[in-house]
């Protein structure tokens, strides 16, 4: 049987479902509970576009979970494949990936997301309230952004929570073979005093995070949290610069997503504050 549950980003945070305006406690379970999208808010681009900030939270403490997008995982309309996720972690994943608003959205439009998870089914709406307005790639107070990162030494670099896969680089493996994988990352070292998150001397400037996004078999990282090599000072005078590297193993060949979240002072979820994190995709050709 299937059970409807309209959730927004604020139930989710609450650590509790939202069913017809009302909040419905949903304990955590180790396996069996349901996943949510959550809606991070919306934000401008310097080009003047706009774009969705979107995570979710999977209630099951060591359930990871594979939707393939379709019925089971969706959103609409224009979809159903925007480019979310496939592959579920346990508990609350913040601003996961990014979904650019067409030019014609009004503040009436929208997107839902709908997964139908261990018999539950969810559904949250995308849409351009200003009361969703995030600032992710600058925080006032202290002047904080975003590291940047790159997938290669002299490549282009993204800055903030924008992962697409239309903008994901391309990788080839095998299975024989582990890919190597290396992130270089630049960060100015601001820190936000009143996110609640450790201070800056108790924790390293930059921290990044790994993890299968899309993809048909196992992932194996042997490094998912890998430490970030200091590195001499760039031509930007960036305050950090440095690099980490992690090799990954796939168990079937096939086509998958790799997704890395890198976090500054802040923390995951910029302690609450939308800012100040990247994300970056990567895919992955898997040969025999």
């Amino acid at each position: 049987m299937r059970r409807l549950v309209s959730l927004s980003a604020a139930g989710v945070i609450a650590g509790g479902v939202l069913l017809l305006g009302q909040q419905i406690p949903e304990p955590r379970k180790q396996f069996g509970a349901g996943v949510t999208g959550a809606f991070e808010g919306w934000f401008d681009n310097k080009d003047s576009s706009r774009g969705f900030l979107v995570g979710y939270f999977n209630r099951n403490t060591q359930q990871e979970l594979d939707i393939p997008v379709g019925p089971n995982n969706r959103i609409e309309p224009g979809g159903p494949d925007m480019g979310q996720p496939t592959h579920f972690l346990p508990g609350r994943q913040w601003g996961m990936f990014a979904i650019p608003v067409p030019k014609v959205f009004t503040p009436q439009d929208k997107f839902t997301w709908t997964l139908f998870v261990n018999g539950q089914t969810t559904v949250i709406p995308l849409r351009l309230n200003p009361d969703y307005v995030i600032s992710p790639f600058s925080e006032i107070g202290a002047g904080n952004t975003p590291p940047v990162i790159g997938f290669e030494e002299k490549a282009p670099t993204i800055q903030g929570p924008i992962a697409m896969l239309a903008t994901a680089p391309p990788r080839t493996a095998s299975l024989s073979t582990p890919l190597a994988l290396t992130l270089w990352v630049t960060d100015d070292m601001k820190y936000i005093s009143g996110t609640g998150t450790p201070s800056p001397s108790s924790r390293p400037p930059v921290t990044l995070t790994w993890s299968k996004y899309r993809g048909p078999g196992a992932v194996t990282f042997d490094k998912a949290t890998p430490t970030v090599e200091k590195l001499p000072a760039g031509t930007d005078n960036a305050a950090f610069t440095g690099k980490a590297t992690t090799n990954v193993k796939f168990s079937e060949a096939g086509d998958y997503v790799l997704h890395v979240t890198v976090n500054d002072y802040s923390g995951d979820g910029g302690g609450g504050f939308q800012c100040c994190w990247t994300t970056g995709l990567v895919k992955v050709s898997v040969k025999p």
